[in-house]
């Protein structure tokens, strides 16, 4: 059974930061693509921040800067340091894992962790 849980939400003021967490397990965790989405009430879900399995990170432009994707494969886990938060920055945040096999793709999703940034 695969699962994916995040942890490390909360409320933060403004300027604040956070690191949250995402440990995998029921994965070969080292072989899939990370990454960290976000979903503000009355809006889609958007991508923040993807780390491949070899280690290549990539930002939406509005976190550039100020969120950094890192993973450790020895504790199956995805991390996503926010600093210099901004109240836009409110959302769940959800981990996801991804990978192709056979031209098929495997992709999985965590439950969402809270944040909130006050001003």
């Amino acid at each position: 059974q695969v699962q994916l849980v995040e942890s490390g939400g909360g409320l933060v003021q403004a300027g604040g930061s956070l690191r949250l967490s995402c440990e995998a397990s029921g994965i070969t965790f080292s072989v899939h693509d990370m990454g960290w989405f976000r979903q503000a009430p009355g809006k889609e879900r958007e991508l923040v921040a993807i780390i491949t399995s070899g280690g290549r990170a990539n930002y939406a432009d509005p976190v550039k800067g100020r969120f950094t994707i890192s993973r450790d494969n020895t504790k199956n886990t995805v991390y996503l340091q926010m600093d210099s938060l901004k109240p836009e920055d409110t959302a769940v945040y959800y981990c996801k894992a991804e990978h192709q096999r056979r031209f098929k793709s495997y992709i999985y999703w965590g439950q969402g962790t809270q944040v909130t940034v006050s001003s």
